[in-house]
């Protein structure tokens, strides 16, 4: 057992450390041996684990979707809005998302990386939870799910991209909130409008609730013990 938790956090150090060298220096500059310099990890390891820089550009594409996970909420445009909120607000620190994004709009990377892949992943997770929100009476009538959520994903992608470009991302969580003044009345009914929380640092809020709960957990495990 513990073979295998050594095992799975070498591979997750492989992982951060080539996500940092794709947000970098992109997928054709980056080498195996920056991220095996970054990692601190021998080739063997890593190896082990990646036996490509293919491979190992496609995992760090894969983590992608996992990394903008947040806690369910009754209301699911509220849930989309955070989704959104948190993965800028992550975006600000984990290398490994950076990477993954990096990557996403990179088109030098070579035919057996998919690249488009999470566009895919996001729209199809995002028309669930839209789905949710029609059955609940959260939408207009006219709302055309999978036109809305790519349009979505795109115009996500492509604020990021400029708030990288202007400010290092800095303001991005400012621009995720203009994106859903915009965004929210042509989808949502009226009476929503006004409940759905988007304020500019919804994202810091979720992730600070986030980590209170995982210490209180451990405090709880400690004590069982």
């Amino acid at each position: 057992m513990a073979r295998q938790e050594r095992a799975i956090r070498t591979r997750r150090v492989i992982l951060e450390a080539a996500g940092a060298v794709f947000d970098e220096h992109g997928y054709t500059a980056t080498t195996i041996a920056m991220v095996l310099e970054r990692a601190e990890v021998t080739k063997g390891a890593l190896y082990f684990h990646f036996p490509s820089k293919e491979s190992l550009a496609q995992a760090v594409l894969d983590e992608q979707l996992s990394l903008g996970a947040v806690p369910p909420q009754p209301c699911k445009l509220q849930e989309l809005v955070d989704i959104t909120f948190v993965f800028g607000q992550r975006l600000l620190g984990n290398s490994l998302l950076k990477g993954s994004v990096r990557l996403a709009v990179d088109q030098s990377a070579p035919p057996g990386v998919d690249h488009a892949g999470p566009f895919r992943q996001w729209a199809d997770h995002l028309a669930g939870l839209f789905e949710q929100a029609r059955e609940q009476g959260e939408l207009l009538p006219t709302v055309r799910i999978r036109e809305t959520v790519e349009l979505l994903v795109g115009a996500f992608a492509g604020v990021q991209l400029m708030s990288r470009a202007l400010t290092g991302r800095e303001d991005l969580a400012e621009r995720i909130s203009v994106l859903w003044g915009h965004f929210l009345p042509s989808i949502a009914v009226p009476a929503l409008l006004t409940a759905i929380d988007r304020e500019p640092d919804r994202g810091a809020r979720i992730l600070a609730a986030l980590d209170a709960d995982d210490v209180q957990q451990v405090a709880v495990d400690l004590s069982a013990r």
